[in-house]
Order: C-alpha cells, then sequence, then structure tokens
C-alpha cells in the first residue's frame, strides 16, 4: 500500500489539482457550479490563501486543501455573527476535495488536520461551510468535531437547496 503523504502545494501542481477536482465533481457535487464560470485554475489557487497544501500518492497529486484568510462578503459576515469572533480570530478551511480513485486512504482526513493545525498556529479558530446535500463531506467534519454555528445562503447557491452550513471546530 502506497504512502500518503502532504505537503505544501507548488505552483507545479495547479494543473493536476484542476484534473482531480474535475474527476471528482461528478460524485460529490463539489462545487456545486459546474462547470465553473471563470478558470478552475482560480477555483483552486484563491487570494487570501495563508497556506495550500496537497496530498499525493507515489508522487502524484491525489487532493487539496488551503486556509483562507476571511475576506469581505456573506461568509466572513456570517461566520462573524455565528461565532462571535472578529474575523481577524478566524480561519477559513476551503477548497478541500480527494481524487475519486484514492478514496479510503484517509487523504481528506490528513488533509483537514493539516489545515486545522495551521489555523491553530496562527492563534485562530478554524471554521468551514459545506453544503448540505454534500452529507459525506459533512459527515467527516462531524466525525472530526466540527460543530453547526448556523446556515447561509449564498450567491452561487441554487434556489431550490438548502442554505449551506458554517462550521467551527473548538478548541
Amino acid at each position: 500500500m502506497p504512502e500518503p503523504t502532504v505537503r505544501p502545494r507548488r505552483p507545479a501542481d495547479v494543473p493536476a489539482l484542476v484534473e482531480v477536482l474535475a474527476a471528482q465533481q461528478p460524485a460529490s457535487r463539489y462545487p456545486v457550479r459546474w462547470p465553473l464560470p471563470f478558470p478552475v485554475e482560480e477555483f483552486v489557487v484563491r487570494p487570501g490563501e495563508l497556506g495550500a497544501w496537497v496530498a499525493t500518492v507515489d508522487g502524484a497529486v491525489a487532493g487539496h486543501v488551503a486556509v483562507l484568510e476571511p475576506g469581505e462578503g456573506w461568509e466572513t459576515a456570517a461566520f462573524v455573527e455565528a461565532t462571535g469572533l472578529p474575523a481577524v480570530r478566524l480561519g477559513t478551511v476551503s477548497t478541500l476535495f480527494v481524487d475519486p480513485a484514492r478514496r479510503g486512504l484517509g487523504l481528506g482526513s490528513r488533509l483537514l488536520e493539516v489545515a486545522v493545525g495551521h489555523v491553530r498556529s496562527l492563534g485562530r479558530t478554524p471554521v468551514l461551510d459545506v453544503v448540505q446535500e454534500h452529507s459525506v463531506a459533512a459527515d467527516l467534519y462531524r466525525r472530526r468535531g466540527w460543530r453547526v454555528v448556523g446556515e447561509a445562503r449564498p450567491h452561487w447557491l441554487p434556489p431550490d437547496r438548502e442554505p449551506v452550513l458554517l462550521m467551527t471546530l473548538d478548541a
């Protein structure tokens, strides 16, 4: 069994990450809008990143996660209201996805652990949002101790969908 590793994302990883994101989207429905109305590379690499990591198996990129600085907009306002913490005390775990051919190796859990560890090292509280219909992802977070602190309806969410869950991981 190959031993997975997690390391910081490099610019050369982005093309493979675009392929992994596209490969996992039909089953996970993440991201909700697909095809995206902008280059997929801009979904993977985002402004305000505080860190980004890839999981590899046998040297091949097999997953991704990033931590973002809370920016302006609906998400930060919702987390500030839900947690009672100022935005500068939050770190948003984002863009977590795994190659469907590599499921079952614990890559999602390992990536999540690295992201949470980074947020904590910055003295911040980890937060994330998840589409309710993405039960596999929501279940992963709940199993890891994340709790729902609110709901929000972002502009990109179709009106027939349930609001996204806002989650946090207490110390």
